[in-house]
């Protein structure tokens, strides 16, 4: 009996203190971007990320984003050998917020 109350103590101190917050991480996962330089391209075919097709993508700190409110081809064809997204990573200035591990595009402005 002993030994068991013992142990539950035990459990009972590590569930504790592991319920604890932790004030060193982000509790927010939104980050606003405005007027902000960062990298944009194809997310498959230059940043290597997963997805199916060509897809707009961002890189911004070096993490790579997909782009929700504007589609790859909204900037010319995408295939271009010299211009296309597909094929080269330009640099912009984008407007808007990282929600969930995605970019929702406001404003994208070619430097």
């Amino acid at each position: 009996m002993k030994i068991y109350f013992i142990f539950c103590s035990l459990m009972l101190v590590a569930l504790l203190g592991y319920s604890q917050a932790n004030p060193s991480v982000k509790q927010s996962s939104a980050s606003k971007l405005h007027k902000t330089k960062v990298e944009l391209a194809c997310g498959e075919c230059q940043f290597n990320m997963e997805g199916k097709g060509c897809d707009l993508a961002i890189r911004y700190k070096g993490i790579s984003y997909f782009v929700d409110g504007r589609h790859i081809d909204d900037f010319g064809d995408a295939h271009d050998k010299k211009t296309g997204l597909c094929n080269t990573i330009t640099k912009a200035k984008v407007t808007g917020e990282i929600i969930n591990g995605r970019f929702k595009a406001r404003n994208i402005v070619f430097k």
